[in-house]
């Protein structure tokens, strides 16, 4: 770990107290049922809708398969986490002792944005927010390096390009046409 990366842990790690339920909510949200609650209903609204179909299935793949990627990564690259490493870091959740080499939360919610990015831009830019402030969390509650942070980002993003890709390909040579319209904002009236 470079100094640069270390000045930014300690100047988002050190940021005040009284964002602390804010990014709290944003790290450990995931866990809460009225935030998996929240999620559920949001996916079952874009499963039930064929335009949003593909970035709801391709995003929760990608969620998955990022989520177990990060998981190898810790294991084969084995790179320590602020909240071992550093005996002043401000931790403000559970102190996670697993190794941090990529971030998964940060990973999860990146896929998850690329693949509405991807088809449903206004959608997309609202995941790509939560994606941001989702890694930010994981270094202000001081469980993340901003590399592993950006490792995450990077981690869900190439999966979720993956599995558009495969998916476009498959599309392209069973003469399914792309939905261009997707790419901006759904229509007035989507057929279902």
């Amino acid at each position: 770990m470079g100094g640069f990366d270390l000045a930014i842990f300690r100047a988002i790690n050190g940021w005040p107290d009284w964002l602390e339920p804010i990014f709290i909510t944003l790290s450990e949200g995931n866990k809460w049922l009225v935030v998996r609650l929240i999620m559920l209903a949001f996916l079952v609204f874009c499963l039930w809708r064929k335009q949003t179909r593909a970035p709801a299935i391709i995003g929760i793949l990608a969620f998955l398969i990022g989520n177990e990627v990060c998981d190898i990564l810790k294991n084969w690259l084995m790179m320590p986490r602020p909240s071992v490493e550093l005996l002043d870091a401000h931790v403000r959740v559970n102190r996670l002792t697993s190794f941090g080499t990529a971030s998964a939360h940060s990973s999860n919610m990146m896929a998850v944005a690329t693949a509405f990015l991807f088809y449903w831009r206004k959608a997309g830019y609202v995941w790509l927010v939560i994606a941001i402030l989702t890694g930010i969390s994981r270094i202000y509650v001081g469980v993340h390096y901003p590399y592993q942070v950006f490792f995450g980002w990077v981690v869900g993003a190439v999966v979720s390009l993956a599995l558009i890709a495969i998916w476009e390909g498959w599309k392209k040579n069973r003469g399914v046409p792309r939905d261009e319209e997707l790419h901006d904002e759904l229509p007035e009236n989507p057929a279902v």
